[in-house]
Order: C-alpha cells, then structure tokens, then sequence
C-alpha cells in the first residue's frame, strides 16, 4: 500500500510539474514577440545571420516566421530551422513576382509545379504556405493573362494549405479585395495579409472571414497606415518586419529585432500600451501559426 501511495504521489508530481512546464512555455511566448513574416533565407542576411537572429533574442523575440519567395529558397529556409530550432520556423511558397532587377515577372506556373513534391516532402516541417498572393501592381502585371496566370498559382498554393491543414502567410499589392474574394471563395480560414494596404471596408471583410493582419516597421513613417489599422481589432492584428526590407530607412537593412518599431506604432495609434499591443498580437500568432507552439 505503501508502494501504491508513492507511486500515485509521484505520478501526480510529474502531472503537475508537465503541468507547470507547459504553462511557463506558453507564458514566455506570451511575454515575448512573435515576426510572423521575415525573409531569412534573403541574401542580405547571409554573411551575419547568427549576429541578426542573436539581436532579435535580444529584441524579445521568441519565434521567426520565415516565408520564402521562391522555390530556391526551400531548402534553404529548412536548415534555418534546423539550425535554429525552436526559433526559426520555415514557410514554402511562391510569391506572385518572380526574378530580379530586369528579369522580375508576373509568376507563371512553371514556377510553381516543378517543385510541388517539396511541400509534400517537408509538410512535417514546415508552418504555413508563404509567401503567396496576388500583385496587381501595373509595371509588373501589364495584362489580363498576367493576372490570370498569378490568380491560378496563388490557387493551386491555397489549395495546398488546405490539403496540408496550413496556414497562408499572404502578399496582397494592388489587389486586396481579390486576394480576400479568392480566400473565402476557397474556404480559407487562417490567413495572414502581411503589410496590407488595401481599403478599410475591404480589411474589415477579412476581419470577418477571420484572417489576420500584419504591419512591418516602414508604416510608422507616415499616417497613411493609421486609418486602418486604427478600424482592425488588435485581436486580428499580428507583427511583422518584412526584414531584410521595410525598415524605417529604406537605405538600412531591416532586421526582426526592429519588431518593437511596429508594436510601438500600433500602440500610438490605438492608444495602448505596448505591452498590451505585444500580448494581444502574439496570442494571435500562436492561434494562426498554430505548429508554433509544438
């Protein structure tokens, strides 16, 4: 009897402590910042990438959603997390411009197909489908068939999360309400529109399909941004720095421990506190990112 009882007060022990454990994890996350959409895998963090996620540890940072543009950056993004595990936590995915300088370009579908079987292969790994979306700016998608052909990718990658029960880390330029259209059309519920700018009416039919909303630190340069954020619940607003671009100097490189520069924003514009502003944003992000917290 003896035994029994020891084995029962010991088991009961470990209860509570697994109990304990679980609840200081959460709490930590909680008191820190989540970036839900940066570009570690960008060339410009390269030479000193210790050095800037280092910084960001100092900054509060607790976790790294690291999107990718494209399909050469997969592999890369999955040795981020592995060397980094438990901070860095990698997306796949396909943004709606392809190429650089001279040779950026509306995606097309050869973009996307060849490397479909990756996201079946790292689907344990990765925590959304990111960065996909639409840019309808004029330079870029010049024609109807531009703009069909970036309607049909962002659908095909939609259709992935689903298929994988991901979330969609999203761009949205020049085409926020189609973007929006196309989400609920296919039944999407957990969605990130990362840097929006689209209308406030078209932000608050997101708000009521449930999707969430993202700032990088560029937006506190001007009040552009206020209005609309101001009318989003910060229960549908999440944190972002779009690093290595977006910062405050567009001549700067922009690093994920300038995270405060977004929440302090938002607290001004909402007449908060920041702290409120940090908790409120990084609960959203473990609701949407939900792998975070495994």
């Amino acid at each position: 009897m003896k035994t029994r009882g020891l084995i029962t007060h010991f088991v009961y022990k470990f209860k509570q402590k697994r109990a304990q454990i679980i609840f200081i994890y959460t709490n930590i996350m909680a008191r820190g910042f989540i970036d839900c959409h940066c570009h570690l895998s960008a060339d410009e963090f390269t030479q000193d990438i210790d050095d800037v996620l280092l910084r960001a540890k100092r900054a509060g940072v607790k976790a790294l959603v690291a999107v990718t543009e494209g399909a050469s950056e997969f592999e890369k993004v999955i040795l981020l997390s592995k060397t980094y595990p438990g901070f860095v936590f990698p997306c796949f995915g396909i943004h709606p411009l392809q190429g650089s300088g001279q040779d950026l370009h509306s995606v097309r579908i050869q973009d996307l197909e060849p490397f479909l079987p990756l996201f079946q292969k790292y689907r344990a790994d990765i925590v959304a489908v990111g960065e996909i979306g639409l840019d309808f700016t004029p330079w870029f998608a010049k024609t109807t068939q531009e703009r069909d052909e970036q309607i049909k990718v962002f659908i095909k990658q939609l259709e992935i999360s689903k298929e994988l029960d991901l979330p969609v880390n999203v761009h949205s330029r020049s085409a926020a309400k189609v973007t929006i259209d196309t989400m609920k059309e296919l039944g999407i519920r957990q969605a990130l529109l990362h840097n929006f700018a689209g209308k406030p009416s078209v932000a608050m039919e997101g708000v009521q399909a449930g999707f969430c909303f993202s700032f990088p630190p560029a937006v506190s340069k001007t009040e552009q941004r206020a209005k609309l954020i101001r009318q989003i619940p910060l229960e549908h607003i999440c944190l972002e720095t779009d690093s290595p671009a977006l910062g405050i100097d567009k001549h700067i490189r922009n690093e994920p421990g300038n995270i405060m520069i977004c929440c302090e924003y938002i607290a001004k514009v909402k007449g908060i506190s920041s702290d409120a502003v940090m908790e409120v944003t990084t609960q959203n992000a473990l609701r949407l990112f939900s792998k975070l917290k495994r």
